[in-house]
């Protein structure tokens, strides 16, 4: 059964008239009343605030498929209610969001009466409805995977035109189903930066090379945006021009500091978190602020925010006197420099409001210090991973990607013993009748999202299989199963169009993805490990839907894996067809040995010496004592999760905690946070790398309280 339907009392989706199709419009929506136990129900495209009195007291809405849009019911409580939402449509393709017209259909009710309600014309709808000019709208994206940048001008002339620019409604070119928001609202917790790490001075230079990610220079019908010569303004350059000379990098405690004409600082939060940005800033000049942001500490003073190719950076335009700022949108950092341009100033109050899970009630039993950190870093990285959706890393992406979440799945229920999120996560992608860009049959990669130049992971859509499988057993939900039927045997047409004459799937098509590492330079023309995955696949569904014919082609292909894959000692990864034959290379990798002992193509009994070896000679300790130097490493994402997966499966607990330590102690130390790679050239906090709670979780370590 779908998520339930909501109906809304009055209110009717609309948008600005003069903006139904622009691209990243912002609206605010303003209400004063005295409320005896009000409720705001609301849904929107792209995205909300909402600030009650002046504090921040929600965002959303849960992200869900095209077609349907969630609701959210938020308790506004009693007494005068100075309401405000802030609502930006962005219009535009993305990892984060699907492209879809904007829109906003809210209703404010109290003692069962509805007190305002978006209908078209907007005059009389009890909510004051203007364009939020003062963010600014030709920007660039904040990478190539999110939606805009925010620069913001909040000058005194700028602030009196956009508070007179009262917007007629239309009705929103939607017709978006309104459905329940089926998992908890969460409170965005405020924690202020620890330390100031860095102070000094900057001035201005034309000696950089030009911020030129796709993000910038790859605008298209593809990947919707502003051009270059479309822009009011390209934050990452401006960013790039202001060259830091530090006077102190001196670590004093704090999350304020006086800042000289044309100053900075950089300051340290705890750990990574994930959340929109605030801070308290007085200035007696007319100025521009900057706030960049990373998960690693900068050079001199500045963080290096395109480390990841992302613009991860936003501006403020101010008038002299006090503000009080904070970004709209979520983002991930440890530290933040903050530079003002035109002024001296006094920063104060620096801090993170979250966007994220709730810290749950679970400790871990361990007198390690070193687990300790571990396990702590693995919560971070669940929580900041796992809001309306389960995603891949809170920064670059903010995405829904399969595979990651198979993993991430279990930890949800590891700590909670509940499977909401992901309830709403693989039900995103029932809901759509199909996906635009993408073969018939096929699952997008990740989702909600569009992904307009047509790449797909054809091995993610398997892992959808395989998590569906572990959701049934967690959670006895079968209507979900029977509903996702349909699209599971697409699916599995789909890929028998590409299987040769012994049933191998071959020549894989758009983005064959093993994982990060040299597993993934050898996927054509038959990849084993995507065979592999796919024979787990056939046994999978024919188990969910008793299709007995499937287990005999599973079994069959698992017969012709071991036969042609394995050569006495290892697992190799291909073969290629030469002259119309399928030949082998010979290569073999790490990761591929624990794709056939995770998959079930191979077992401790069926292939001890290999067993033997992959517990002895291989893992964290094996960069210092390599005995295989033929055999390329694995990497974190997946294989070495894919190795502890299967020392888990095999009861090998002594060896889990030891690889545990070794992989994943040194992320904890620096980030406090696990990581996409094993190095930090990537993503420092990756949703599937919390995983390492369920392990502990399942070893009988962690306790309630």
């Amino acid at each position: 059964m779908l998520s339930k339907t909501v109906e809304f009392k009055k209110a009717q989706p609309v948008w600005a008239k003069e903006y139904l199709r622009e691209m990243n419009v912002s609206l605010v929506l303003e209400k004063t009343c005295e409320l005896k136990g009000g409720l705001l129900r609301i849904a929107a495209a792209s995205c909300y605030q909402l600030f009650v009195n002046g504090e921040l007291a929600n965002m959303g809405p849960a992200r869900t498929g095209h077609g349907f849009a969630r609701v959210d019911e938020v308790p506004l409580g009693q007494g005068r209610a100075d309401i405000k939402i802030i609502v930006a449509g962005y219009n535009n393709n993305s990892f984060q969001y699907i492209d879809e017209p904007p829109f906003v259909c809210a209703e404010i009710i109290d003692g069962g009466n509805v007190i305002a309600a978006t209908a078209p014309g907007g005059s009389d709808c009890g909510f004051r409805v203007r364009r939020y000019a003062e963010r600014l709208q030709k920007t660039p994206r904040y990478s190539f995977q999110r939606n805009f940048t925010e620069v913001y001008d909040l000058t005194k002339a700028c602030l009196d035109a956009s508070r007179n620019e009262i917007c007629e409604l239309a009705p929103a070119e939607t017709d978006d189903r309104f459905i329940e928001r089926g998992i908890d609202l969460y409170p965005n917790d405020r924690e202020d930066a620890r330390f100031v790490v860095a102070r000094g001075t900057h001035t201005e230079t034309d000696d950089f090379e030009p911020f030129a990610d796709r993000s910038v220079t790859a605008i298209s019908e593809k990947l919707k945006g502003f051009t270059l010569d479309e822009l009011d303004i390209c934050s990452p350059r401006e960013g790039q021009k202001l060259k830091f000379k530090a006077d102190s990098l001196e670590r004093a405690e704090g999350n304020s500091c006086r800042l000289e004409k044309d100053g900075f600082a950089e300051f340290e939060m705890e750990r990574n978190l994930c959340g929109v940005i605030g801070f308290d800033i007085a200035v007696k000049e007319d100025c521009r602020v900057f706030a960049m942001f990373d998960e690693l500490p900068g050079e001199g003073g500045k963080v290096n925010f395109l480390r990841l190719g992302t613009s991860a950076i936003a501006i403020w335009d101010l008038p002299a006197g006090k503000h009080s700022l904070l970004t709209f949108e979520p983002y991930l950092f440890k530290y933040i420099s903050i530079a003002v341009k035109g002024s001296a100033a006094e920063v104060s109050g620096v801090h993170i409001r979250r966007v994220g899970f709730p810290k749950p009630d679970v400790k871990l039993r361990s007198d390690s210090p070193k687990m300790q950190a571990v396990f702590d870093a693995a919560v971070e990285t669940f929580r900041e991973n796992t809001y309306d959706i389960y995603m891949d890393c809170p920064s670059r992406e903010r995405a829904g990607w399969l595979c990651d979440s198979f993993f991430t799945s279990r930890v949800e229920h590891a700590l909670t013993g509940r499977s909401m999120v992901e309830r709403n996560f693989l039900e995103n992608f029932l809901l759509p009748g199909s996906f635009k860009c993408l073969p018939e049959g096929m699952l997008p990669m990740c989702y909600p999202a569009d992904h307009y130049d047509g790449i797909f992971i054809p091995n993610w859509a398997m892992w959808y299989v395989l998590e569906l499988d572990e959701y049934l057993g967690r959670t006895g939900d079968r209507d979900l199963i029977d509903l996702a039927k349909d699209k599971i045997y697409a699916l599995l047409r789909y890929f028998k169009k590409l299987e040769n004459e012994d049933g191998l799937l071959e020549k894989l098509e758009s983005w064959v993805f093993i994982e990060w590492s040299r597993s993934n330079d050898l996927v054509q023309d038959v990849s084993f490990p995507s065979n592999m995955l796919y024979a787990r696949v056939k046994r999978t569904v024919a188990r969910l839907y008793g299709d007995e014919k499937l287990t005999a082609e599973a079994e069959r292909l698992e017969n012709v894996i071991r036969e042609k894959s394995f050569n006495g000692k290892f697992f190799r990864d291909n073969m290629i067809r030469v002259d119309g034959k399928l030949v082998s290379p010979g290569e073999c990798t790490e990761s591929c040995q624990y794709y056939a002992f995770h998959t079930g193509i191979a077992t401790p009994e069926t292939y001890p010496e290999l067993w033997e070896t992959l517990i002895k000679d291989f893992g964290p300790g094996r960069k210092k004592n390599n005995k295989y130097p033929d055999i390329a490493f694995a990497n974190a994402f997946i294989g070495n999760y894919l190795r502890l997966d299967i020392l888990h499966r095999y009861g090998k607990y002594d060896e889990i905690l030891d690889n545990i330590e070794g992989y994943f102690y040194y992320m904890a130390e620096r980030t406090g946070t696990l990581w996409e790679l094993d190095s930090e050239v990537a993503s420092c906090s990756h949703g599937f790398a919390s995983h390492v709670i369920y392990w502990l979780e399942r070893m009988g370590m962690l306790e309630k309280g």
